[in-house]
């Protein structure tokens, strides 16, 4: 049980925003009031509430959850840093958040039991990290070691102000040597774990992209992103014909030898929030996609079928 007296100074304020110091951070403290563990003055009252001065808020904090046993911490490699922020290398195979399947095991919590980034962003859970990447996509992710690094790079990253570069390998040849696909992409309306054009709930997301090497039966890309979508490279160049190589939802898995798709966050560029010096970071193709590159340049085994 916390007991907080309103001090004249804070009169006016939201009781989320007030709340937020005590507890750590303001999602708590909003969890925390719809939970309706929070009062003032003994009743309950919504986040938006302004407190007055000389009020008594109470937090009737619910006891420690006992957690999972913790998993083996998921493997990273810090690619640049410096005292407020890092470029985190992440592998293929390593979920970026805690989530229903994932509870342990995740880079988030890596980075939080390194102390390398922990205290940026008001969730915990997500230990400052600005952006993600799936689970079988590899390569660079922005971390933030402050909140307010955090926040300048969020503002950043919405203003479009971040370049985030991919290197792709494609089914078949695009008709273009560059292009722009600008296609609202949502949940599937069939398929509720996919993502899709076909969707009741269509958000704005465009993709860039610049074929970089011409294959026998497939088409390295280089990618840029213009918004940031779950899925949106994968849904992208699917819905134009033209599949990543080796992905098991979108495309065919198996091509080239591959264990999952041919999708690598290859470059970030931006600038440094707290100097305003350009920053650019470049991570080079991991192995296994080095090595399924190598089986494209030498023929069409992309017809491999996915095992019966």
């Amino acid at each position: 049980m916390m007991e907080l007296p309103v001090p004249p100074e804070a009169a006016g304020e939201r009781l989320d925003a007030f709340l937020a110091g005590p507890l750590g951070s303001r999602a708590r403290a909003q969890r925390l009031i719809d939970e309706g563990r929070v009062t003032v003055n003994g009743a309950r009252r919504p986040k938006r509430h302004l407190v007055r001065a000389g009020a008594v808020v109470v937090v009737d904090e619910p006891p420690e959850r006992q957690l999972p046993a913790p998993g083996p911490q998921a493997p990273f490699a810090v690619a640049w840093e410096d005292e407020h922020l890092l470029v985190i290398d992440k592998p293929a195979g390593v979920v970026v958040h805690p989530a229903r399947g994932n509870r342990t095991g995740t880079l988030a919590q890596a980075l939080s039991a390194a102390g390398a980034g922990a205290a940026g962003g008001e969730d915990p859970a997500r230990a400052g990290l600005v952006h993600r990447l799936d689970r079988d996509t590899s390569g660079l992710l922005l971390v933030a070691r402050t909140q307010e690094t955090h926040r300048a790079l969020k503002a950043q990253l919405s203003e479009r102000g971040i370049e985030r570069s991919y290197v792709a390998l494609v089914d078949g040849r695009p008709p273009a040597r560059s292009g722009t696909i600008d296609a609202p992409i949502g949940r599937d309306r069939r398929v509720r774990t996919a993502v899709s054009t076909d969707t009741d709930a269509p958000r704005e997301a465009r993709t860039h992209f610049t074929v970089e090497r011409e294959l026998p039966a497939a088409t390295l890309l280089n990618v840029t992103l213009e918004t940031g979508r779950t899925h949106q490279i994968r849904v992208h160049l699917e819905a134009i014909g033209h599949p990543v190589c080796g992905d098991p939802e979108y495309g065919r898995a198996g091509a080239f030898g591959l264990a999952r798709q041919f999708l690598h966050a290859a470059a970030l560029a931006f600038a440094h929030p707290a100097t305003g010096a350009a920053v650019r970071v470049e991570s080079p193709l991991p192995a296994d996609l080095a090595a399924a590159l190598g089986r494209a340049e030498g023929g069409p085994d992309h017809r491999q079928r996915d095992p019966a």
